[in-house]
């Protein structure tokens, strides 16, 4: 039985058109012009237990603002949303103990408290006992390394360090659902990674049924199998990772190496497909995927060439060129 059904979920925002200048102020205090935005626009998708599903879109295309609706932040203007076998925006308590919700841009932590007191604030709200407040947090703070960081204000810590803590708080009262919006965004590359190992650990461990968003494809590669991308409002695609390059990827990247490199003309090199890069003694081509073997026999055959390596266009690129479609 799924954990997350959603079926066509949909919202608007109403926002106010003020004409630019002091005389539209004005007008607008007589008769406002307002126009409708669909954010969300007939959403519809599944997610089994223990699932970790990446949830990618360009900025506007509706991933946050979904995620508020799964956590009754905001109520939906159409549609069906069941998560856990609630309805989020009822905000039944069942239901607010079981989940937990990390925006990477919003603290939850108090800013001017150790670290330390913002957990047993949260503690106490969900009425975790001492004991296994004190061993949850003893063995998250080890994962994520920042146990020496409990006692020091929340504003003294580094972008990681409070973002390490914020996760630590969402998972204090190991809640069976975790919506994840951006909790990378901003971290260096140490603790990007951090977090990452950390997040591929609990989905194990826990068998936490998680729903991430991220811009950096390399967290989507390395902790989610299935994908589901939504742009301008709707689902553009659901289904395995690799699957995106089968649909979406029309060609392949042949490297070559050799020592004449520089010595090739274009008109030499254009028969056998575009030229991706030209580096040194290296030269990459975009090749259509039905025509990579015989390219690569006739670049063997007719070149001095001393490797070969064929390679798939890069994911965050293939992700890119399906925002950027008109």
């Amino acid at each position: 039985m799924p954990v997350i059904e959603v079926n066509d979920l949909a919202k608007a925002f109403r926002t106010y058109k003020k004409e630019p200048g002091f005389w539209g102020a004005v007008k607008g205090l007589f008769r406002r012009q307002y126009e409708q935005t669909l954010a969300v626009n007939g959403v519809s998708f599944q997610i089994e237990p223990g699932e970790l599903v990446g949830f990618l879109g360009p900025n506007g295309a509706g991933k946050t603002t979904t995620l508020k609706m799964l956590s009754g932040l905001l109520y939906p203007s159409g549609g069906t949303a069941r998560v856990l076998g609630f309805t989020p925006w009822e905000r039944h308590d069942g239901y607010r103990r079981q989940f937990a919700l990390v925006l990477g841009q919003k603290n939850q932590l108090w800013w001017d408290l150790p670290a330390r007191e913002s957990l047993e604030l949260n503690a106490r709200i969900y009425g975790i006992p001492r004991e296994r407040f004190q061993r949850v947090v003893a063995e998250l703070t080890d994962l994520l390394a920042v146990k020496d960081k409990l006692n020091v204000s929340v504003r003294e810590l580094s972008l990681g360090e409070r973002m390490k803590m914020e996760l630590i708080a969402s998972l204090l009262h190991q809640p069976k659902v975790l919506f994840l919006d951006e909790p990378t965004i901003g971290l260096d590359v140490i603790s990007q990674k951090t977090v990452r190992e950390f997040i591929r650990h609990h989905n194990a461990t826990e068998k936490t049924t998680i729903l991430l968003t991220s811009h950096y494809m390399a967290d989507i590669q390395a902790l989610c199998d299935r994908v589901i991308i939504i742009d301008r409002g709707k689902i553009f695609f659901d289904g395995r990772l690799a699957q995106i390059l089968d649909r979406f990827a029309d060609a392949k990247l042949v490297t070559i190496r050799s020592d004449h490199a520089n010595e090739f003309s274009p008109d030499q090199l254009a028969q056998y497909g575009e030229i991706a890069e030209k580096t040194g003694g290296a030269i990459t081509f975009r090749v259509k995927r039905d025509r990579v073997i015989p390219v690569c026999k006739s670049l063997l055959d007719t070149l001095p060439v001393s490797d070969i390596d064929i390679h798939d266009v890069p994911i965050e690129d293939v992700i890119r060129q399906i925002f950027a479609r008109k």
